[in-house]
């Protein structure tokens, strides 16, 4: 069985026990989150989709740390002009462990 979930915007395919690395979330480690957004869940004999979400049906899980992402380099060029800018941002994540999916019956 798996759900998709928005998060922050963005939709993450998650299964029962499994650690997800969504854009940061500013909660603490350790405490509990449950996302209630699910677009679709998938079960061994059915598919439920949602318009836009399926009613009754949420995730939960655990924050389980924070990080960063590799730095992405951008550069910047004008020929002929001498022009040339660097810059370099790192993304920051939170690791999700989902503990289960709640309201599937």
């Amino acid at each position: 069985m798996y759900a998709l979930v928005e998060i922050k915007g963005k939709q993450y395919k998650v299964e029962q026990d499994t650690v997800v690395k969504v854009d940061f979330l500013s909660s603490e480690e350790g405490s509990e989150l449950e996302f209630s957004d699910v677009v679709l869940v998938r079960t061994d004999s059915a598919v439920s989709v949602g318009t836009p979400y399926v009613k009754g049906v949420s995730v939960k899980a655990i924050v389980e740390g924070h990080g960063k992402d590799a730095k992405v380099i951008v550069y910047k060029h004008k020929r002929r002009k001498n022009y040339h800018r660097t810059q370099g941002h790192r993304a920051a994540y939170s690791l999700v462990r989902v503990k289960e999916i709640a309201g599937v019956a």
